[in-house]
């Protein structure tokens, strides 16, 4: 009934609704109505109200409640079901758990806040509340582990094309999770896996970007690696326009993936990459490999060209790339 009432109160913007009105509409007394808008109200929306006048709609709290997003998201799949928290330790842990208890393919968990955000091989990533956008989606596909690695490539065209559709940032790929700006880490992609040997159970795609982060909230020892949309365009970034855009971007690409047209993805990450075609310098498990990054191929994995001639092809490590004076950043 809340739901309805806020919805009812956007459907009007800027006038008053008597709380007649919402009880005919509604079906509900005016006590209920009542309790409803200020149980909105407590959770930051700024509703006015006017004897005889009824209720009116003045400001949508800059949070990332469901039926916020959800509001004119345009997906079948990713989405339909968002499950929010104000903070939570980690929404890819969460995630795993809503997985093995078999919630619906493209739940969506999001937080404001993090306190245990992470990335590949279990480095932390600084999650501040109400400045990002911390979502895991789960996943199940109906493919062999083999392909689990395109579903990171696929993830890094849609959030590169989503945030150049919200506002109008050209960012770059750096294979095989990150999302830069500069040269500076804008976004990260940690993608988690349950299979049997030759089926997968459910992958979990965690996304966190800088939306609105402002430099002093990045850790000090990562001021000079890490951007946000705010840094880089100068202005607030709705983190709602943002998240319902990825989500949509995502379901595209997802779309894509499962009806075999992976090329079209390939060529989008190629057209974003910032890695393609410079020196790198990788550090897998065990081994670092230098050479010119020359492609990737139908399953993600770089093909790094030695300077023997020799190509090799990585499936996994951190990459770094070349500067002019020689050393790897």
């Amino acid at each position: 009934m809340k739901k309805e009432i806020l919805a009812l109160l956007k459907r009007n913007p800027g006038e008053y609704v008597s709380g007649e009105d919402v009880s005919h509409q509604l079906s509900v007394s005016r006590t209920a109505i009542w309790k409803h808008i200020q149980a909105l109200r407590e959770e930051g929306y700024q509703i006015e109200s006017q004897s005889r006048l009824g209720y009116r709609l003045q400001e949508v709290p800059d949070k990332l409640y469901p039926e916020e997003v959800q509001d004119g998201l345009s997906t079948n799949i990713i989405g339909q079901s968002i499950i929010y928290y104000e903070r939570l330790g980690s929404t890819n842990d969460l995630a795993k758990v809503l997985a093995a208890q078999g919630v619906i393919e493209g739940t969506v968990v999001v937080a404001e806040e993090q306190s245990s955000g992470r990335g590949r091989r279990g480095r932390a990533w600084a999650s501040p509340g109400g400045h990002g956008v911390w979502m895991s989606v789960l996943l199940r596909p109906k493919l062999s582990p083999a392909n689990a690695p395109k579903i990171t490539i696929m993830a890094a065209v849609a959030v590169v094309r989503a945030i150049e559709r919200v506002c109008g940032l050209k960012v770059g790929i750096k294979w095989p999770n990150d999302i830069v700006y500069k040269g500076k880490k804008l976004a990260g992609i940690l993608t988690e896996m349950s299979a049997e040997i030759d089926s997968i159970n459910h992958i979990v795609l965690g996304i966190g970007t800088n939306v609105n982060v402002p430099l002093e909230a990045f850790p000090e020892e990562i001021q000079e690696k890490g951007t946000s949309l705010l840094i880089a365009t100068g202005q607030q970034v709705s983190r709602v326009a943002y998240l319902r855009a990825l989500l949509e971007e995502l379901e595209v690409a997802y779309v894509q993936f499962c009806t075999e047209q992976f090329d079209t993805i390939l060529d989008g990450w190629r057209k974003h990459s910032v890695t393609l075609g410079e020196d790198v310098r990788v550090e897998g498990i065990g081994e670092v490999l230098f050479g010119t990054a020359a492609d990737i191929d139908s399953q993600g994995a770089l093909l790094l060209r030695q300077k023997d001639g020799e190509m090799v092809k990585v499936l996994a490590g951190d990459v770094t790339l070349r500067k002019e004076d020689g050393s790897y950043c």
